[in-house]
């Protein structure tokens, strides 16, 4: 799930991959009038296809590797209903943020705005004055949850690729090339996960030193295919044979549900890119249809993946799908090819938080320093993703609190809220602002009691399992 960051001022628009952090499509804003502001350059324009892929592009990514596991922590039966009725108000709340973003850009005569931006703006139409004094808190706010989402990201790309690299490599002694025959191999020890940590941690240093979205858009383009077909062949194999399921629970231990929700609001969290796909679509009238018809796409993914995949493996599901996949050279390749995808996604992933924090620094730094501090801040900020992914022991459990944190935060708390503030001084229906107030207060509690399970979790794990290798991500 990727989101981003733009600034009105410049326009750099971190939605696409055409367009280089060097470029900015604003040179025909002197024309602007307050009815075209969601048109920032005819050249660069997308049609609704295009949209539509960058859509699915941005809401898929990890987090549905790892929603078989999260229908295990509901349930067979309440989990997929609970992933539908999670992408209906999250897709609502999508619809929110850009209908707010449109109506403040028509009041303050403004040709865009991004999700900081719409907030802190919204903040100043509250009829509270000291809402009002504080609404550049707004901008903080959404900027110090992205950084938390993306890194977050970022630290499951580290865990995902140090264990299946290190499951391909253990089982090449077992891999044969019959791939119906799933029986267990005997696994070669090889090094700790943490080592294959550290192995990655420099080629990774180098691929974030490209600040160029134009060269990322090539590593964009092999993550895209190498993930499209890896995940083309997983689902060939969860639909074969399924095993009777009448043995798994229809409804799994309250206690657990948490760890679901966190992981579930963790893949819809792509609410960052519905602003700069809008604003860059030929056709922004055609926008909401291509938004509600790309969400279904997602949402009936997840859960056709996570229902399957759950069938597949029963109690056995590990938090990535493809750990779980047969030790077949076809399979095993799977797991490399996916693993590539990673690989190059962690750049972009990475990009967003990194367009955030490194200006802050460079502000402060004189100017002939400010290319050593970039690449000082970069490495740094890779660095503690390492650490975060070689400390943790279950970074799975991280997803789910990193989805509880900040993804709930994004996708259901703030745009509630942030109607609330910018039309209730032109009056509001209260059946309005009931619906407002119950999806923040869904998010709330999902946001507190996802949080406080996915720490006592990790704490004091409530299962008997206790893996030879502590920092394995997906137990």
């Amino acid at each position: 799930m990727s989101t981003q960051r733009l600034r009105n001022e410049d326009y750099h628009d971190y939605s696409s991959t055409d367009v280089s952090p060097e470029e900015t499509p604003s040179e025909g804003l002197g024309n602007f009038s307050p009815g075209s502001y969601q048109r920032l350059g005819e050249s660069n324009s997308t049609t609704w296809f295009q949209t539509l892929i960058h859509l699915l592009k941005g809401n898929i990514g990890t987090g549905l590797l790892g929603l078989p596991l999260a229908v295990k922590n509901a349930g067979l039966l309440l989990g997929p209903l609970s992933l539908l009725v999670i992408g209906i108000v999250a897709v609502h709340c999508m619809g929110i943020l850009v209908k707010c973003a449109h109506h403040l850009c028509r009041r303050l005569n403004k040709p865009f705005l991004d999700y900081g931006d719409t907030v802190m703006y919204g903040l100043e139409c509250s009829p509270s004055a000291w809402v009002r004094s504080h609404s550049h808190w707004g901008r903080r706010i959404v900027d110090f949850f992205l950084i938390v989402t993306q890194l977050g990201f970022c630290c499951v790309y580290f865990v995902f690729l140090a264990d299946n690299f290190k499951q391909v490599i253990e089982a090449a002694n077992g891999t044969t090339t019959n791939c119906h025959n799933n029986e267990t191999v005997v696994l070669v020890p090889t090094m700790d996960s943490r080592l294959y940590m550290l192995v990655f941690l420099p080629f990774l240093v180098l691929l974030t030193f490209i600040r160029n979205l134009r060269i990322l858009s090539i590593f964009s383009l092999l993550a895209n295919v190498s993930m499209l077909v890896s995940l083309v062949t997983i689902y060939q194999f969860i639909v074969q044979s399924i095993p009777d399921p009448s043995h798994l629970p229809l409804v799994a231990p309250w206690k657990t549900y948490p760890l679901f929700f966190g992981t579930a609001i963790f893949a819809f969290e792509g609410i960052g890119v519905v602003l700069p796909l809008e604003n860059k679509m030929k056709d922004s009238q055609k926008f909401p249809f291509i938004l509600y018809f790309g969400m279904a796409i997602v949402t009936a993914l997840y859960i056709s993946l996570g229902s399957l995949g759950y069938l597949q493996f029963g109690a056995s599901i590990k938090g990535s799908i493809t750990l779980n996949l047969p030790n077949c050279w076809l399979y095993q390749s799977v797991k490399l090819l996916y693993s590539i995808g990673i690989f190059f996604t962690y750049a972009l992933q990475f990009y967003v938080a990194a367009e955030i924090v490194i200006p802050v620094i460079e502000s402060r730094v004189p100017e002939r320093c400010k290319m050593v501090v970039d690449l000082c801040v970069r490495t740094a900020m890779v660095c503690i993703t390492c650490v975060l992914a070689i400390l943790i022991p279950r970074l799975d459990l991280v997803i789910s609190l990193v989805g509880s944190v900040s993804s709930s935060a994004l996708a259901l708390i703030i745009p509630p809220l942030l109607e609330v503030t910018t039309y209730y001084g032109e009056g509001m229906s209260p059946l309005t602002i009931i619906k407002d107030a119950l999806i923040s207060i869904l998010g709330f509690v999902g946001f507190v009691v996802g949080t406080y399970e996915s720490l006592c979790e990790l704490i004091q794990p409530s299962h008997g399992e206790i893996s030879t290798n502590s920092t394995s991500a997906f137990l």
